[in-house]
């Protein structure tokens, strides 16, 4: 398949998306290489807290258990993996995890950006995802029972982020 045909499919698989869905992927390319960036120039904390900032003040986090709640999570973690794919890099679960993190809190879904780790090999590893009424969104189930949460320091850093009066 020649560049022009490969890039004209691409292009018509990008309109036959919903809107919403196009805002989401344009958005999420933007946010994974700044993400990258800013995590080496800044560091988590400092960022995660500069993500919550995008939300809009009225964007107040949802507990309302609706199915539609869990159908945007969704939608917005396939956005995130197509940027991811389709974008600059390959940003690494942190990053994926922050933006997706980022994201669902402008829509007012609440999430929690969880990083777990472990050792294999007599390494530790890290791993990073993100919950929706502890559903792992942008990772698979065995994938992340192989890592033990950090208990309370992210999940209760990104709650506090998000509902501080502004």
């Amino acid at each position: 398949m020649d560049c022009s045909k490969l890039a004209v499919d691409k292009l018509q698989r990008f309109w036959r998306l919903s809107a919403t869905e196009r805002r989401l992927l344009l958005r999420a390319m933007v946010l994974l290489p700044l993400t990258g960036v800013a995590l080496r120039l800044v560091g988590f904390r400092c960022w995660q807290a500069a993500l919550a900032r995008l939300a809009p003040a009225g964007a107040r986090l949802s507990d309302d258990p609706c199915q539609d709640s869990l159908e945007r999570a969704c939608v917005t973690a396939r956005m995130v993996q197509a940027a991811e794919r389709h974008g600059l890099g390959r940003p690494n679960c942190l990053r994926q995890s922050m933006v997706l993190w980022c994201l669902l809190c402008r829509q007012g879904v609440a999430a929690e950006l969880r990083v777990g780790g472990r050792k294999q090999d007599g390494r530790f590893e890290a791993h990073a995802w993100v919950e929706h009424r502890g559903v792992a969104l942008n990772d698979r189930e065995e994938l992340r029972q192989h890592y033990a949460p950090f208990q309370g320091s992210l999940a209760a850093a990104s709650r506090r982020v998000r509902t501080e009066p502004q």
